[in-house]
């Protein structure tokens, strides 16, 4: 606490939150974001919910030049890197983009920080990594294998990391690995604000209840869950907020590297999804049944008992809450920021 940390992406989605949660913790943060997925807008409901200030630049990973010369300029400890890009969808027709603002982005915030001494990072990873998995809950141990481009993106980068920490034993790296993000900031002033059409599930729901969206699209109703359709592990984007922060206090107080999942340790599937959110925001949900997606799996959530153990940290908060939260943070902003 008290020290400067560095959020990529800080505009985004999870990264947004966790600047609250972080500023409200006591941290300083200086911010960064290209704007290509996000808006500026959320920096400043990001101050206006800490009641603090950050420092903000628009700025890209990819460009290292800029990164040196801000990590120069500004007295950085720790880093926490969201940037880049999410949708699996997206991923699969735009491979290239992907590695380009993934991977690549990564290798010249590595170098930057590399250059400038800094040796405190968190990484935002994904349990895409995971692809078809052998079992579920899935552990950390479990079998990394990649079935679509974002993943293989976001497993590239944690093994360049675990290249790193094994050349230069003074990093010190969290990589979570977090499931399905969902809900906004209680308060309605923050949320997901995706660009286009939506990847998720979260806030295609929200969009087709305030009338952006027709109807909502269910990939496959014949995958071996309990009512055919896909099983996914939503956790509150608060309490993913919360993790990174545990995670960010362990890097200062203990040496070495750790990987943790964060999700609540149960599977919903997409109908009981749909149900759960028609209740929250009191409006029926169209919807039809579509062929499944290419790279989509049939059931995925967590066995989230390490992150527990090691950071003290666990999901508090359930899917009615993130069915509400959403809904009321589209509800007043039914256009976005």
């Amino acid at each position: 606490m008290g020290k400067t940390i560095l959020i990529t992406g800080a505009a985004g989605y999870i990264g947004s939150h966790t600047c609250v949660c972080l500023l409200q913790a006591g941290w300083h943060i200086v911010a960064i974001d290209n704007l290509c997925n996000s808006s500026a807008r959320a920096i400043e409901r990001i101050t206006e919910l800490a009641g603090r200030d950050l420092r903000f630049y628009t700025l890209d990973v990819r460009d290292y030049a800029a990164l040196s010369k801000l990590l120069q300029q500004e007295s950085v400890s720790a880093v926490i890197h969201f940037a880049g890009l999410k949708s699996v969808a997206d991923s699969v027709t735009r491979p290239l983009d992907y590695f380009d603002n993934n991977v690549c982005g990564s290798v010249s915030l590595l170098r930057a920080l590399h250059q400038q001494g800094v040796r405190k990072l968190v990484f935002s990873s994904s349990a895409t990594v995971y692809g078809h998995p052998q079992q579920v809950p899935i552990p950390e141990s479990a079998a990394l294998s990649v079935t679509n481009p974002y993943g293989r993106s976001k497993l590239m980068v944690e093994q360049i990391l675990e290249d790193l920490a094994q050349s230069d034993h003074e990093w010190r790296i969290a990589t979570l690995r977090y499931f399905n993000p969902a809900g906004a900031h209680e308060s309605g002033r923050l949320g997901e604000d995706p660009r286009g059409e939506p990847g998720n599930l979260m806030p295609y729901l929200a969009q087709v209840a305030v009338g952006r969206r027709e109807y909502l699209s269910v990939f496959g109703d014949d995958y071996p869950t309990p009512d055919g359709t896909g099983v996914r592990d939503y956790i509150h984007v608060m309490d993913l907020a919360r993790g990174h922060l545990a995670a960010l206090e362990r890097l200062f107080s203990h040496s070495g590297n750790f990987t943790v999942n964060l999700g609540t340790g149960q599977g919903v599937s997409v109908l009981q999804a749909v149900a759960a959110f028609e209740r929250a925001s009191g409006k029926a949900i169209p919807k039809r049944i579509a062929p499944r997606r290419s790279g989509d799996v049939a059931s995925c959530y967590a066995l989230a008992t390490a992150a527990q153990e090691l950071l003290g940290w666990r999901a508090e908060k359930k899917l009615a809450q993130m069915c509400s939260d959403q809904w009321r943070w589209q509800h007043q902003n039914p256009e976005g920021y």
